[in-house]
């Protein structure tokens, strides 16, 4: 006769501290660090990609920006022998090059991710992938067809926490995912002095985006449903744009749910939920940098150890899983394919919160441009 259990149990045994299981969850390294690599767009986050790139020893051998100076001061700063273009049909035309960085907003690499692929290139693409589902899988489609690799800078992936416990999912720690909450309590104030200011669906879009990957990458073994969503102006942020959002995902086994609270003065907070049916994944922090991740099952909690940063590590992981697909000739972790899955969710969101309607994730396959397109950085 099985035992008859308390309302108190769980807590009981959330106590018990065991070993944490070995999950490989830092940056895929490759083997080979000189493979000649070419950037192109030097806006405000190329410098977290080179950042990462000069900390893992890769060979960035060439950068192009409309802008001369952008293109120059980023060679300066972290590869002064790379050369420097403004136009990217100069870079793609060097035979030397293998890999192509493309940093820049997703109308611009509608026609640069093609041009890269025809020239034989591997791509690295900068995320959201697509305004587009339907370009997304003929970019994969194209990338097949030359026999080169086309991945996403999805980064976060690579962030230690999210690594953790995507890592722990697929080992079947938790079972099979029946549920999953996150919530980011972060300002996003900082957009009201910047071009983004103008972009209405910055939270959900360009935002959000890590999140709807991140759920997507924590249900391996179930396809999202129904999308619902909303925005709302904080009191006292200072943006145009909406910064409180919130999402509801019905899946074909499971739900999920997404709060962003874009407007925290103090107190900023992150934090996530994945309920399974052997057990529970948590994790939270104050920002960025400092996650603690809890495994909670029937044997008791284990707290790994975790070392990184989001801004470092899911850098690295992006453009080190590239080159380790290209390395094991295999798909990458982030392939356009399974990045659509996220961006799908994520187009459903944006237009339940602009009609006020339920979604049907897959339905929506295109962004509304005139909220989510984003001017040049």
């Amino acid at each position: 006769m099985a035992k008859k259990r308390k309302y108190n149990d769980m807590a009981e045994k959330q106590a018990d501290l065991i070993a944490a299981p070995q999950i490989k969850y830092q940056p895929p390294m490759p083997r080979r660090l000189s493979r000649p690599i070419g950037l192109i767009g030097c806006g405000g986050i190329s410098e977290s990609h080179l950042k990462a790139y000069k900390k893992m020893g890769l060979n960035v051998v060439a950068m192009c920006d409309l802008i001369e100076e952008r293109a120059q001061n980023r060679a300066k700063a972290f590869y002064p022998d790379a050369d420097v273009y403004t136009d990217y049909k100069q870079l793609l035309k060097r035979d030397d090059i293998e890999v192509v960085d493309i940093a820049t907003h997703p109308q611009d690499r509608e026609y640069l991710i093609p041009a890269a692929l025809k020239a034989g290139k591997h791509v690295l693409s900068q995320k959201p992938f697509v305004l587009d589902l339907n370009k997304g899988k003929k970019f994969a489609e194209l990338a097949t067809k030359m026999g080169v690799i086309l991945a996403v800078n999805q980064n976060g992936r690579w962030s230690p926490h999210w690594s953790w416990v995507r890592n722990a999912i697929l080992k079947n720690k938790i079972g099979k995912v029946d549920a999953v909450h996150l919530n980011c309590h972060w300002s996003h104030d900082w957009i009201a002095d910047s071009h983004f200011n103008r972009v209405h669906h910055i939270v959900l879009y360009d935002y959000a985006i890590h999140w709807f990957d991140a759920l997507a990458s924590f249900m391996p073994e179930s396809q999202a449903v129904r999308v619902t969503a909303n925005l709302s102006h904080a009191t006292v942020q200072r943006a145009t744009p909406p910064l409180l959002g919130q999402v509801l995902v019905e899946f074909d086994h499971g739900h999920a749910s997404l709060v962003f609270d874009g407007a925290v003065n103090y107190g900023g907070k992150d934090d996530g939920y994945i309920i399974g049916s052997k057990g529970t994944l948590q994790y939270d922090a104050a920002g960025l940098t400092g996650h603690q991740v809890q495994l909670i099952t029937q044997r008791g909690k284990a707290i790994p150890q975790l070392h990184g940063q989001w801004f470092e590590e899911g850098f690295m992981g992006s453009m080190g899983e590239l080159l380790c697909a290209i390395e094991q000739k295999r798909q990458p972790l982030n392939n356009p394919i399974d990045n659509l899955r996220g961006l799908a969710i994520c187009f459903a969101a944006v237009v339940s919160a602009q009609t006020g309607q339920t979604q049907t994730v897959g339905k929506v396959r295109k962004a509304p441009l005139e909220t989510c397109m984003v001017a040049d950085a």
